[in-house]
């Protein structure tokens, strides 16, 4: 990879977990890039998801020092999303290169229409509220079956996971963010070590990436929910559909 491009994706990253500490969904962007550069789909997957794991540490920090993330409720989540992001993680053996672009082609789409239809209370009230039994439940199941999704491609799991605990698990908007960071770094970083394990992460590149990644999500927990969040949703949608639609141009060109 020459300096310009290596230069280009590093600046988008950085871009991307500044304006992801609220939107979620960077992967739906960061991957499909590394697909137009040449870089080996599986290990794209892997390489994405060790620098996600150094940006959901940047951006729980302040979250944390804010503290605004209760652990002692989140344990149970926490430990689903570690065994389910481990079996998401596991499965990129046995799915074809063809098959990763195609799922993160349908991803992209599908967490663009989510993101439209969306219409989760955005309340401002206490970070938590009184939960039903069944609820929680739900939420302990989707919990586990988005983290299967999360440790495979990561692909809008923070976006989904985000309205989930909104709806289902009495958390306001800005609360469910902090729950999310810290959840992803768990996900990640389970995910990472088995691509790790499996070869299918380009060290070199990696590093820059974990840098470059930490720096744009701390400082985007501190600033970016103070930005319209129209704007940011117009920006991050648009970006999105170009992308699906370049990758899915590439696919039935072949």
């Amino acid at each position: 990879m020459s300096s310009t491009a290596l230069l280009i994706l590093l600046l988008l990253f950085f871009v991307t977990s500044v304006i992801g500490v609220v939107t979620g969904s960077n992967s739906l962007i960061t991957v499909p890039v590394m697909f137009q550069f040449g870089i080996d789909e599986k290990v794209a997957l892997g390489t994405n998801m060790f620098g996600l794991t150094f940006m959901s540490i940047g951006a729980s920090i302040p979250f944390i020092r804010a503290g605004k993330v209760e652990f002692e409720r989140l344990s149970p989540l926490i430990v689903l999303t570690v065994i389910g992001s481990a079996l998401g993680a596991a499965l990129v053996g046995v799915i074809t290169n063809q098959g990763i672009k195609l799922m993160v082609s349908v991803a992209m789409v599908a967490v663009v229409v989510f993101t439209f239809f969306d219409r989760t209370k955005k309340s401002t009230g206490p970070d938590v509220v009184e939960v039903a039994p069944a609820k929680a439940v739900l939420t302990y199941l989707l919990t586990f079956l988005l983290a299967i999704y999360g440790g495979l491609y990561s692909g809008g799991y923070v976006t989904v996971l985000t309205a989930v605990y909104v709806a289902f698990f009495g958390m306001t908007y800005g609360g469910s963010i902090a729950a999310t960071k810290v959840i992803n770094v768990f996900s990640s970083a389970i995910a990472t070590a088995i691509f790790m394990w499996n070869g299918l992460v380009d060290y070199r590149l990696g590093v820059l990436l974990a840098v470059t990644m930490f720096g744009g999500a701390y400082a985007g927990a501190h600033f970016v929910t103070k930005m319209n969040d129209r704007v940011l949703r117009v920006i991050f949608v648009s970006t999105v559909f170009l992308l699906a639609g370049k990758t899915f141009y590439d696919l039935l060109a072949r």
